[in-house]
């Protein structure tokens, strides 16, 4: 994923009220930015951290910057936007970097599914109608050098969704969690089960019952990020 623009860089004042940061820009100026992540951002909301923004070309748009990256611990870089996470995961499956997920013809995204009135992220479909339903999952906490953790908050919307792929998998679909992870500095993901507990057991539930868990890694600049590499995602 190319950014359209050059990103605009700055330095973390505050984040806030969950949508919300306030940045000093590069020449002093401070500015109020629309923060895409609903999740505590664990480790990535220090103040004086550096930022990068994007500018959107919208005129109604009452905050017209959005924080995209931030900069962590020594010089990893963290994408924090969620709102990329399904098409950086639809990119490197069409890009064959997804190994796991090769071989389907169709893609469709957010297409409605399940008992509990739910969207996969995408839907594969090959020509032989089998179905591989793809929940994504973005990840920007790390707790310990190396390892990611997912959620960073109590989500009971990711329980939900792993029972919703155990449905599918008990109807003989292939079922897929994808955690994009938006940073290149761990080799693994496990569930943070400080964090919430029941996600870290339903997902493990959900492993058991069929529904296969992968994990990426993604190469992070101020220009663009990728996909690239593969991590497991473990369950100690």
């Amino acid at each position: 994923m190319q950014f359209e623009q050059e990103l605009i860089s700055g330095v973390l004042v505050k984040r806030y009220k969950r949508f919300l940061a306030d940045v000093t820009l590069a020449d002093r100026a401070p500015v109020t930015a629309h923060c895409p992540n609903t999740g505590s951002m664990l480790g990535c909301c220090a103040p004086d951290s550096p930022v990068w923004l994007s500018r959107s070309a919208s005129t109604t748009r009452k905050y017209p910057l959005t924080w995209e990256i931030v900069q962590v611990t020594g010089d990893t870089l963290v994408g924090i936007n969620t709102g990329v996470t399904s098409r950086l995961v639809q990119e490197a499956v069409e890009g064959g970097v997804i190994g796991e997920l090769q071989g389907y013809g169709t893609i469709r995204r957010e297409v409605r599914y399940g008992h509990q009135g739910s969207r996969i992220d995408l839907l594969l479909s090959d020509a032989g109608g089998g179905r591989c339903y793809v929940e994504i999952k973005n990840v920007t906490a790390a707790v310990e050098a190396g390892t990611a953790v997912f959620p960073d908050a109590v989500s009971a919307r990711g329980t939900k969704h792993l029972q919703e792929l155990m449905a599918m998998a008990a109807e003989g679909h292939r079922a897929v969690l994808c955690f994009c992870v938006q940073r290149d500095d761990v080799n693994r993901v496990q569930p943070a089960d400080a964090i919430d507990p029941v996600y870290g057991r339903t997902l493990r539930d959900a492993m058991a019952a069929g529904v296969e868990a992968i994990a990426y890694c993604a190469r992070v600049t101020p220009r663009s990020i990728e996909l690239y590499r593969s991590v497991p995602v473990v369950c100690p």
